[in-house]
């Protein structure tokens, strides 16, 4: 005796002889199946659309649409569907096809009790099978993107986090020089402002923002009386303050940022023509940041009053930089910056 089923797979038998119909559905019941019938492809394909069926058993040869253009609608549709084609005139063309339209089997008639079950048991573990994989898939599917939620959420954890960092440290640098207060978040505006007209990446655009707002974090270093010093600095002190970059450096190298902060900001008194401070770097060698904060940091710093002198403008900082394209500084950051200013695209919001 054959066992029978005990998952209760749903079958639909279909073909337009009902002795066949019948008999096939009474030898899967007493299987232990779940049989609806149909006696042609377009009554089964209205099943299919409104029911759920782990199988098709379908005749080859039927009146209107074949099996075959049956199995390959079912493939199209309902790809999960395991399909058995089973026909009365069969050869190697006929099996051909079927296996080529994405058949799981081919029974011949009159179809015997046990082929029968044996075909309809293996589809049925197959079907069983293949819906296991697909919830995995689904619940792996979900659970990648609870992942990527986390992620998300603990990355804007993380920023808001080096946000506060960041705007601490620029804060305590101003507190010791409220003549230039404000200074680095004019200069990070007018960067990140650049850095967009340069059409470049987000997190590098960021990252340039990020770095310019600390960018005089190492004037920490430089005794508050020379930072505010009304004259001109003696030769001794401003060898003090051209420390500073590389005095940001050494702080900010101890700090994991997942960006090239502290490299930016070593780098931003460099010029393209070697003639810059504290490596003398020059041409590429210049992280492309860097030579964006040396364009903003110069053009805040004239446009600004300083202790030891009046606010020259915008227009002498914009000449200034103008004069300095393609010796100190990058000839693109330039004519960005410049296009900037020229078209009202971007200005400093307070000036002290």
């Amino acid at each position: 005796m054959t066992e029978k089923s005990t998952d209760r797979a749903r079958v639909l038998v279909v073909d337009d002889e009902k002795s066949i119909r019948v008999g096939v559905r009474e030898l899967l019941t007493a299987g232990g199946y779940t049989v609806d019938v149909a006696d042609d492809a377009g009554k089964a394909m209205d099943m299919l659309a409104s029911n759920a069926y782990d199988i098709v058993i379908s005749d080859i040869v039927m009146p209107g649409l074949s099996g075959i253009a049956l199995l390959q609608e079912i493939r199209r549709t309902a790809p999960a569907v395991q399909m058995i084609m089973m026909t009365g005139e069969p050869t190697v063309e006929t099996a051909a096809e079927a296996v080529r339209a994405g058949a799981n089997d081919y029974l011949t008639k009159p179809v015997g009790k046990e082929g029968l079950l044996r075909s309809v048991g293996n589809a049925a573990r197959l079907k069983r099978v293949d819906d296991e994989r697909r919830r995995l898939e689904r619940e792996n599917a979900a659970y990648q993107k609870r992942l990527e939620e986390m992620v998300e959420e603990r990355t804007a954890q993380l920023s808001r986090a080096l946000n506060g960092t960041i705007l601490a440290m620029a804060t305590a640098v101003e507190s010791r020089d409220p003549y230039t207060a404000g200074h680095q978040q004019r200069v990070a505006s007018l960067g990140k402002a650049i850095a967009e007209e340069l059409s470049l990446p987000g997190e590098q655009t960021q990252t340039t923002f990020y770095a310019a707002l600390v960018h005089d974090l190492g004037k920490i270093s430089v005794p508050a009386e020379i930072l505010s010093n009304p004259g001109k600095l003696s030769q001794e002190a401003m060898s003090l303050v051209k420390k500073h970059p590389e005095a940001g450096f050494r702080i900010l190298e101890k700090v994991d940022f997942p960006w090239p902060i502290s490299a930016i900001v070593r780098q931003h008194h460099e010029r393209l023509d070697g003639s810059g401070y504290p490596d003398g770097l020059s041409g590429a060698a210049i992280r492309l940041e860097a030579r964006i904060l040396a364009v903003a940091d110069t053009v805040e710093a004239m446009a600004s009053h300083r202790p030891y002198r009046p606010a020259r403008g915008i227009e002498a900082a914009l000449a200034e930089i103008d004069e300095g394209r393609g010796t100190r500084y990058d000839p693109l950051v330039v004519d960005a910056c410049l296009r900037l200013f020229r078209s009202e695209q971007f200005a400093f919001e307070v000036l002290e």
